[in-house]
């Protein structure tokens, strides 16, 4: 194994292309036989994508899919969903991958939202729609990937299994797009209300890939690595899009595991792995082992990951703990440190090539050289960024008074123009990877017929991310206990949004205009009173997430 790497190789240089379709059929004329794309046990070059691809494209063009369909998705890592990646940007569909773990309401409003005509599920994910469909007036075709058995479909609906795709060679239409035209639709939850969906262009893709190029150093002998799962933009932005863009390999980990992930990328040859925080928490949770330096990757993108943690993982496992990024699905990266580059490992890198940053006040205006500020931005080049939230234009406007995209995140800048992420100026929870929209979250809580009030907010995790705790106003001679409660949640939250601590208070500190003041929540302390429902064994198991 290497120690951290400084070696020069040919650096990869990004193709052209502006409209993901067209890039992929580009590497397939240059490279055909060329190492691409692995997920599990599934290999394909860059011809061979480009073929089937064509294939099932035609096959959903003749079900009726067509430029502009939202086409709702709802699966775990696999080859198929690679294969639609590709299919349905070749027909110039609005591809809006959800979140595996939703269930209820959550997936209810994102599939109504979206007001997606077509809805691809794996079988999980077939058994927690299947009581919504007749609810989904706009929904005319469901193809499951997997045998699904008995579970029930609306009769409007058509069904159209997935393995009857792409059976034989076929060439789909001939459709024109831009490279403005939009790509997906990614929800994010970052904010106080519910969950906003993304729009996001060919051309946005394709930035981020030739950023991420840079960003990454990516060299002509990269192979990239990554478990982040293809619902976020993480995954298929920053490194399947980067991949393709540079013509180098990609390896999409079906999930991640911390004890096989450094042999799987040994295994893969991998030089550059992607990831979060938590991921790297759990590597070095591990037992040392020969594997910690029989890898060849030179560095792991992990956010976020403090500066301390960031040394003990590079002397472990002797590879780059790469921490300095920041971005969101409406714009990322928006700063970033080249790994060879100026570095300073506290800070989330300095401004992107292609974008204008500034620190604002509650008034809009720049704060002073050290002081804390409103990260903004705006773009120097067209689709550097999402093209605005579906459907909701009145949160475009908000989102980007001024003339400026606010991200709601608080930030410092140094004087060599560092900037570092000092806070969440949103009401929102990061946990396990995911934004949780607490005003969701408490919604959804609230439906409990033994509460009357409730809030949510986070609370310092001894991981990376946070920790939620609720507390509760119960209805007059209500009880509860801490097994009926989670088995409440377990039913109706994702895993990653179940509260691990619950307080039953009488009263909720608010202001004169009735808003409940978190801020005093958050001081209280953590008491006897408090249920630690992690610390009762009230956890939902890896097989029960879903």
């Amino acid at each position: 194994m290497t120690t951290v790497q400084s070696t020069i190789a040919q650096r990869a240089t990004p193709r052209p292309e502006r409209v993901v379709g067209d890039l992929l059929r580009a590497q397939a004329r240059v490279a055909p036989s060329g190492r691409f794309l692995t997920c599990g046990e599934s290999e394909m070059g860059f011809a061979a994508l480009d073929a089937r691809t064509d294939a099932v494209a035609a096959d959903l063009a003749a079900a009726g899919i067509g430029k502009g369909d939202r086409v709702a998705i709802v699966c775990t890592n696999r080859i198929e969903m690679l294969e639609l990646f590709f299919a349905l940007a070749k027909l110039g569909a609005i591809q809006v991958p959800l979140n595996v773990y939703l269930k209820g309401e959550f997936l209810a409003y994102q599939l109504t939202d979206s007001q997606a005509s077509t809805l691809i599920v794996d079988a999980s994910a077939h058994t927690a729609v299947a009581p919504m469909l007749e609810n989904l007036p706009q929904l005319r075709l469901l193809v499951p990937l997997d045998d699904s058995g008995t579970a029930p479909v609306a009769p409007a609906v058509r069904v159209l299994p997935y393995t009857q795709l792409g059976k034989a060679a076929a060439v789909p239409p001939s459709v024109a797009l831009k490279a403005a035209d939009l790509m997906s639709i990614v929800y994010t939850s970052g904010t106080t209300g519910q969950p906003k969906g993304c729009m996001l262009s060919h051309g946005y893709y394709t930035r981020v890939a030739r950023v991420m190029g840079e960003a990454s150093e990516l060299t002509v002998d990269d192979v990239l690595l990554t478990a982040l799962p293809l619902f976020h933009g993480a995954a298929r932005m920053m490194v399947l899009m980067a991949g393709l863009a540079h013509g180098v390999p990609v390896v999409i980990e079906p999930e991640f595991r911390a004890g096989t992930f450094l042999a799987r990328a040994t295994k893969v040859g991998a030089t550059i792995a992607y990831g979060v925080g938590a991921m790297g928490a759990a590597l070095l949770a591990t037992e040392p082992s020969a594997q910690d330096r029989a890898h060849r990757l030179r560095a792991m993108l992990l956010i976020p990951f403090p500066a301390e943690r960031q040394q003990g993982f590079t002397k472990r496992f002797g590879m780059e703990a790469w921490s300095e990024l920041f971005g969101q699905t409406e714009c990322v990266p928006v700063t970033w440190n080249p790994l060879s580059g100026p570095r300073n490992a506290a800070s989330c890198g300095r401004q992107g090539t292609d974008l204008e940053i500034s620190l604002l006040d509650d008034d809009d205006r720049p704060v002073a050289a050290g002081a804390v500020g409103e990260i903004c931005l705006r773009p120097r080049e067209p689709l550097a960024m999402f093209s605005g939230y579906w459907g909701k234009p009145e949160a475009t406007v908000e989102a980007c008074r001024s003339l400026w995209y606010h991200t709601g995140d608080y930030g410092r800048a140094d004087a060599d123009g560092f900037i570092s992420f000092v806070d969440r100026k949103k009401d929102a929870v990061r946990r396990r990877g995911e934004n949780v929209s607490t005003q969701e979250l408490e919604a959804a809580i609230g439906r409990h017929p033994a509460i009357a009030e409730v809030a949510a907010h986070a609370v310092p995790s001894e991981s990376t991310d946070d920790d939620i705790k609720v507390c509760l106003v119960l209805k007059k001679e209500a009880r509860v206990t801490p097994e009926e409660l989670f088995g409440f949640f377990k039913e109706r939250l994702p895993y990653f949004a179940v509260p691990r601590y619950v307080e039953i208070v009488a009263e909720l500190p608010k202001n004169a205009l009735a808003r409940v003041l978190k801020h005093e929540l958050r001081k209280r302390p953590m008491s006897d009173a408090v249920w630690d429902l992690k610390a009762l064994g009230l956890t939902v198991a890896f097989d029960e997430r879903r």
